[in-house]
């Protein structure tokens, strides 16, 4: 049954008491979530956003450990909510299940594919939801809302019961409004122990990736630079560098994928080592999701929304040319940052180009926008790095915000750090 709220953020009222384990302590005690409708339920058909998916699937016979794993800590689940359909799309909009409504701009997508999550969390319905991050699902949203989002580490929470889109980015990643909340969430799905000390051994801005931001520069660095120096008192080394010649002179196998047409045609600004690394990342993206779902597209001749029918038409008719040198890319580049990184390094980068995009936008008045947002997207997503998006209030009555990265695995880091610097941001 659907939840009658103004913000039409959720797919199904669906209330899940907490299950508490006497071997888990109820950490969550008191706080109430959402559920992306990607995750499995017990006894539920998971819709993963088109209703030819949800009408061809049975009940899933077990619930992802995910969801399992925050009910025990104490937490109460509210609903599913609405998410793109197929995973595929970074807007927020579903053509069958209508688009949640950004809190915050109204006139603006709430951003994909985990729409309904982020917006449940920046309209106040639950103190936190759990939503998926291949492409930047969790990171967008975020930033279009005005919330905080964590994509963590590739890998390291648990992705059983959760429908893939494209496992070799593929990442549970959670929303809340404050840090206190994202990092109480963390401490339960991340198996990594409490760090005594979080103080950060480099900041390195990325200055190249700030040109893509429509935002000013200073408007989204200083914040971080102010709450570094007010947590740590100056002991933090500051660097500015261009990751893209970073990126291009350390992850050798990018070369294939500099002349690809996403690089040669951006007659604005762009990033050419970062265009080829989102090429790299957006190939093995189609190419997984046909290996995943090509079959079933196929044999249900399923209707999509306009935008998503394009970009899964693409998939199903890719070949595997280049699929190899996309992975050596992933393996190349997580090395590559990982030593840029060391273990306390952290990355300072803009989230998304700018503010959200308007509603119904046209396709291709958005394509320079796409093109600079996935370029920004990849560094995480195809090195597997953690990052959370921090939101910095409002620019032009548009909510705006910045990321930091740090290096795989180095997630309670980054969530016990971006918990200390809230307090000054």
């Amino acid at each position: 049954m659907a939840t009658n709220n103004d913000f039409g953020a959720f797919i199904e009222k669906l209330t899940i008491s907490p299950t508490p384990s006497s071997s888990v302590p109820p950490s969550l005690h008191g706080l109430t979530f959402a559920i992306k409708d990607i995750f499995d339920v017990k006894g539920r058909v998971t819709g993963f956003g088109n209703p030819d998916w949800l009408r061809t699937h049975s009940a899933a016979t077990s619930t992802a450990p995910v969801v399992s794993s925050l009910l025990e800590a104490g937490a109460t689940s509210l609903g599913i909510t609405i998410m793109d359909e197929m995973a595929y799309s970074i807007n927020g909009e579903n053509a069958h299940y209508g688009t949640p409504k950004n809190p915050i701009a109204s006139d603006r997508v709430p951003g994909g594919s985990s729409s309904g999550s982020a917006v449940a969390v920046a309209a106040g319905l639950v103190d936190f939801s759990i939503g998926t991050d291949t492409g930047g699902s969790v990171r967008v949203p975020a930033s279009y809302c005005g919330i905080f989002g964590f994509r963590p580490s590739h890998g390291v929470v648990s992705t059983t019961g959760v429908t893939p889109m494209a496992q070799s980015f593929d990442t549970v990643g959670w929303f809340a409004r404050d840090t206190a909340t994202l990092k109480r969430v963390g401490c339960v799905l991340l198996p990594q122990p409490h760090l005594d000390r979080i103080e950060p051994s480099e900041l390195i801005i990325a200055d190249d990736c700030f040109k893509l931001s429509s935002v000013p520069h200073d408007l989204l660095v200083q914040p971080v630079l102010q709450s570094v120096e007010k947590s740590f008192g100056g002991k933090t080394a500051i660097k500015k560098m261009d990751l893209g010649e970073f990126i291009e002179e350390n992850v050798p196998s990018l070369k294939h994928f500099m002349t690809s047409d996403d690089v040669t045609t951006q007659q604005e600004f762009c990033i050419q080592s970062l265009m080829a690394l989102s090429s790299s990342m957006r190939l093995l993206q189609r190419y997984e999701f046909k290996m995943n779902h090509g079959e079933w597209v196929s044999s249900v001749k399923p209707e999509f929304g306009p935008g998503i029918a394009a970009r899964i038409d693409e998939a199903i008719r890719m070949s595997d040319e280049k699929i190899d040198l996309c992975r050596s890319v992933k393996l190349e580049l997580r090395a590559a940052l990982s030593t840029l990184l060391g273990e306390k390094g952290v990355l300072v980068i803009p989230t998304v180009p700018g503010p959200p995009p308007h509603l119904r936008a046209d396709v291709a008045s958005l394509e320079t926008f796409r093109g600079r947002a996935f370029s920004l997207l990849s560094i995480a997503g195809v090195s597997g790095c953690c990052q959370v998006s921090i939101p910095l209030g409002l620019h032009e009555n548009l909510p705006v915000s910045v990321s930091l990265v740090a290096k795989h695995g180095s997630d309670v880091f980054l969530l016990g750090l971006v918990d200390l610097l809230s307090k000054y941001i």
